[in-house]
């Protein structure tokens, strides 16, 4: 059974919050203070595209870290920006540092977590590899992406909103999708 690393840190090495649709959580560039895990509601790692359009790096729903690569990090590499209104609870860098050094337990522990995380990484750089729109959304609802705007989605997997929109279209009249409010949509 995997031990989550966090139940080893001290008590005073989480500080639990609650954030609103809208909030900055840090910023790229900002001095590195620690990592975050969802606790409810969702956060978007996002940095500017060359363009200036936003480009979601990582999006974290509950029980999902984010800010993993400050912990060995001066600062931050994007902005973390609270998506859907909840709570989260950050964990102290020197704490998480200091147990990596002291705490084989905690170090494997962690090192697990991180490796599953990779693994869902490269699973989604695989999604974004897919060049045809239709395909590369089809992959994404069967990964169950489906829980955000189409504005978020088609940032999330690295197309335009417009793109996203026309696909999703597409696929409705091919009996692939349904519209299921505004803005929703749902595989079949």
């Amino acid at each position: 059974m995997q031990i989550d690393p966090f139940s080893l840190l001290p008590a005073n090495a989480r500080r639990a919050f609650d954030m609103q649709k809208g909030d900055v959580l840090f910023r790229q560039n900002q001095a590195a203070s620690g990592m975050y895990r969802v606790v409810s509601g969702s956060a978007a790692l996002q940095r500017a595209g060359l363009g200036g359009d936003t480009l979601t790096l990582h999006r974290a729903v509950a029980g999902g870290l984010f800010g993993e690569a400050s912990i060995f990090s001066d600062s931050y590499h994007c902005d973390a920006i609270c998506t859907k209104a909840g709570s989260a609870v950050k964990f102290a860098k020197a704490d998480i540092l200091s147990s990596l050094r002291s705490d084989p337990v905690f170090a494997e522990s962690f090192a697990r977590l991180l490796a599953v995380q990779v693994q869902r990484y490269r699973a989604h750089i695989e999604m974004l590899a897919i060049p045809c729109a239709k395909a590369r959304i089809l992959a994404a609802a069967k990964a169950g992406y489906f829980d955000a705007s189409v504005t978020e989605l088609a940032s999330r997997i690295n197309l335009s909103r417009e793109a996203c929109y026309r696909a999703l279209r597409e696929l409705c009249g091919d009996g692939k999708m349904i519209k299921v409010g505004r803005g929703k949509y749902a595989p079949l």
